[in-house]
């Protein structure tokens, strides 16, 4: 992966009146990189992403992609695929005219039935949008990023409406692009997408970034739950753990492997059965969670 940023954005600042959306904001994008852009509702991350894509003028600051500024659509839109949470192509159109209007329209060259075969829709060439499906209009919405196989791709919600199937069909697509060199930015409320897909993440709040980093570094801010019930009595357990009304113990550790090992030892040498045992590391959801209480 190159250390060379798509895109660079310094000190920016978006305001619609006496609302600041968006608070001297910084970070870049590295070239190859899977970016996910999270946030709380109103974070300022839609605001923040339209800035990048050359829809939105910034208050104030600075921002870049490939080095130029994106309301120079003639040098950046070329290389840009974006993926909106709905395209909108005309109802009368088929699939593969659709397609074909998204190559006039970015100015990239492509092979229409290569872009079908990519997102899945060779079959559907001929029926008009219309007729489609909510996974399948999906599917057309994900042909306007990946035709030309763009350098920079957004993905906006990209998984809404679609089934199990196509969902890893389409992170199946998004990982091809990869290897082949574009780069990722993604937004989503399926964080367990993003968690499993991107190699950082920035975490907005209130028009700012709250966190950003790796999945792990962020998760390592917080502790990781241990949470279990004994059968019967049993003697003073092990670990700082509080016990709820309904029996249940609930210890919070960033030590997880050792506390783990220590209870297990412990009921193993009072032999104490431990019931409905659930320990496991910290997620992105209980990061997402937390800001709500920073």
């Amino acid at each position: 992966m190159s250390s060379t940023p798509v895109i660079e954005v310094e000190s920016l600042n978006l305001s619609y009146g006496d609302f600041h959306a968006v608070k001297d904001l910084s970070f870049q994008v590295r070239a190859g990189e899977f970016y996910a852009l999270l946030g709380t509702n109103g974070a300022g991350k839609t605001s923040t992403l339209e800035t990048i894509e050359g829809h939105r003028t910034a208050t104030s600051g600075t921002v870049r992609v490939f080095g130029q500024s994106p309301a120079d659509r003639r040098a950046v839109r070329p290389r840009m695929g974006i993926m909106l949470q709905e395209s909108g192509f005309t109802p009368d159109l088929t699939v593969r005219e659709s397609v074909r209007l998204i190559g006039k329209l970015t100015h990239r060259e492509d092979r229409i039935d290569r872009v079908l075969g990519v997102v899945g829709l060779t079959d559907k060439a001929s029926t008009k949008v219309s007729q489609l499906s909510g996974g399948e209009k999906r599917r057309l919405d994900f042909a306007t990023a990946v035709y030309g196989a763009p350098e920079l791709i957004f993905l906006d919600e990209p998984t809404t409406g679609l089934d199990i199937q196509s969902r890893d069909d389409l992170w199946k697509a998004v990982g091809r692009l990869r290897e082949e060199g574009s780069t990722i930015v993604l937004t989503t409320h399926y964080l367990e997408e993003a968690q499993q897909h991107a190699d950082r993440i920035g975490l907005m709040h209130k028009g700012t970034f709250h966190k950003e980093g790796t999945v792990a570094e962020l998760t390592q801010t917080l502790p990781s739950v241990i949470s279990f019930t004994v059968a019967g009595h049993a003697p003073a357990v092990p670990l700082p753990a509080t016990r709820g009304g309904d029996g249940k113990y609930v210890a919070e550790t960033f030590q997880l492997e050792k506390d783990l090992y220590t209870l297990l030892g412990w009921a193993e040498q009072y032999a104490v059965e431990l019931r409905i045992l659930e320990a496991g590391p910290t997620r992105l959801d209980d990061v997402f969670r937390a800001i709500g209480n920073a």
